[in-house]
């Protein structure tokens, strides 16, 4: 959406970047006091992983959506409809070839997050930074091609203010396959779940 309104003062590869960035920030900023779950697919990954108890599910999901349906009708308000309200688009690609970068992309980012998941904070204060790279270079990347969206509400949202659903199913069903092939991953990996990874996800200190 920065692009869209910078004139050329912002270009992709910073904007990208930004998002990245702003990851890294919230983790830090929110790991803590509530594991940083600003995405759907991967509060289900770590219920699906058993560090994160089922019964707290349905509150995340609902302050997820909140959230981004917050965010996005704030951005209407602010700039209309300006780059389409950051919505995730195939551009380039097939449908199907959107989806399976969504899979694809979303199995990084969740084994990413699963696997550096320790200490208090969800992923760590050095994964704060692997997480928030990984944004940014899938973006970079893929952005171009579908949006590198890895989150299913950061696409429904901006989609549904702008009263466009054709292709939200790609964003929702991407990240949440991608996610559970990420947790098949780390079974495979790391076996059982561990303290320190129920901890993270719950953003409880360690002892």
């Amino acid at each position: 959406m920065s692009l869209a309104i910078s004139h050329g003062q912002i270009s992709y590869g910073m904007a990208k970047l930004a998002s990245g960035l702003a990851v890294s920030a919230v983790i830090y900023f929110m790991g803590a006091v509530s594991g940083a779950h600003i995405n759907p697919a991967v509060t289900l990954a770590f219920a699906a992983r058993g560090n994160f108890p089922w019964a707290r599910v349905p509150g995340y999901l609902i302050a997820q959506v909140v959230g981004g349906l917050a965010a996005a009708y704030f951005l209407r308000v602010l700039l209309g409809n300006a780059g389409q309200l950051g919505a995730s688009l195939p551009s380039r690609v097939s449908l199907g070839t959107a989806l399976a970068l969504e899979i694809v992309l979303t199995a990084g980012l969740v084994n990413t997050i699963l696997g550096t998941a320790s200490g208090a904070r969800n992923i760590g204060p050095n994964g704060a930074l692997a997480v928030g790279f990984y944004v940014a270079l899938s973006g970079i990347w893929a952005g171009p091609l579908e949006g590198a969206s890895m989150n299913p509400i950061r696409s429904f949202a901006p989609d549904l203010v702008r009263g466009d659903l054709s292709t939200t199913w790609i964003y929702l069903v991407g990240p949440l396959v991608g996610a559970m092939i990420a947790v098949g991953f780390e079974w495979i990996l790391k076996g059982r779940p561990t303290r320190e990874g129920a901890r993270a996800a719950r953003g409880e200190e360690t002892e």
